[in-house]
């Protein structure tokens, strides 16, 4: 993507390169203007869930009415597409910008599978590669306005989280993670490397808190309870939710359908409603607090 990537070229470019990268910035800039809250979901370990929160909070958000934004950051793994049952390429428009996926009236997604003509295709990118394309994905992409727009990014604090946070400075971080200490280890230091970059962090969430049982409804502690909790109060940060384990979510995910859309009411449906409400408000105050610190 970018002219430089192959290591080519020759210093008579960077004068051009260099003014590309500011009209970049400008179309940005412009982008994220447009958009009031922008998420960013985050996990300091694979495994946990991220993705399946991402979706269910943007669904959840569209659900509500507020127009939303998803993106899929992940460009080796992304999950997104499958979650939501979409598939085939992006198209373009009259203006050469990039027209996201339409799930629904409120919720367009951009995936890095979306770009992909086949979708079983391994994507064999390095550092500078995969920051361009982030960057492309806002720069490029014919968002509109937006009250949401849900970053999913992948596991770590690799090239993909620090584009992000540098791309888009006053992203809210929501860090995912389950309750075992094997989890909660990596996203100390998800936590350590937000805090570094001072990135706002809008706060934890514990996924598979608990099994709910299918036939007695009764919460089985599978990985423990409660590891979420004492982790954001250790940090001094906002607890936004737990989301147990729940057949639903599975079976919603081979449908390629949120679990908070199913017709049928479930304990993990009723959660995630629960956090895209917490959420929506935490962002609200959180942009109120950003306001009066300003002025």
């Amino acid at each position: 993507m970018s002219e430089c990537s192959s290591g080519s070229c020759g210093g008579g470019g960077d004068g051009k390169i260099s003014a590309k990268m500011k009209i970049q910035d400008e179309m940005i800039r412009s982008t994220l203007e447009k958009i009031k809250y922008k998420l960013f979901i985050m996990s300091g370990k694979g495994g946990v869930g991220k993705s399946s929160v991402s979706v269910n909070v943007a669904a959840a958000l569209a659900a509500r009415g507020f127009k939303v934004g998803l993106l899929d950051v992940d460009i080796h793994g992304p999950s997104v597409p499958t979650l939501l049952g979409i598939s085939g390429t992006l198209d373009i428009d009259r203006g050469s910008l990039i027209v996201p996926k339409e799930y629904n009236e409120n919720l367009h997604v951009v995936s890095m599978e979306s770009l992909l003509k086949d979708p079983d295709q391994a994507v064999l990118w390095r550092g500078p590669m995969k920051t361009s394309a982030i960057r492309q994905f806002i720069s490029d992409v014919q968002w509109g306005a937006l009250d949401f727009l849900v970053v999913d990014s992948p596991p770590g604090t690799g090239d993909e989280p620090m584009t992000v946070l540098k791309t888009i400075p006053d992203a809210l971080s929501v860090v995912v993670t389950t309750p075992q200490e094997v989890s909660l280890s990596d996203v100390r230091k998800s936590i350590n490397f937000l805090q570094y970059a001072k990135a706002p962090i809008l706060g934890v969430v514990e996924n598979m808190s608990g099994l709910i049982c299918p036939h007695c409804h009764q919460a089985i502690d599978l990985f423990k309870k409660g590891g979420g909790k004492d982790l954001a109060e250790k940090y001094g940060l906002d607890f936004l939710g737990a989301i147990p384990l729940d057949p639903a979510t599975v079976v919603a995910g081979d449908l390629g359908t949120p679990v908070v859309l199913l017709e049928e009411e479930s304990f993990a449906k009723s959660a995630f409603l629960k956090l895209a409400d917490t959420i929506a408000t935490a962002a609200q105050n959180s942009l109120e607090a950003a306001s009066t610190t300003n002025t």
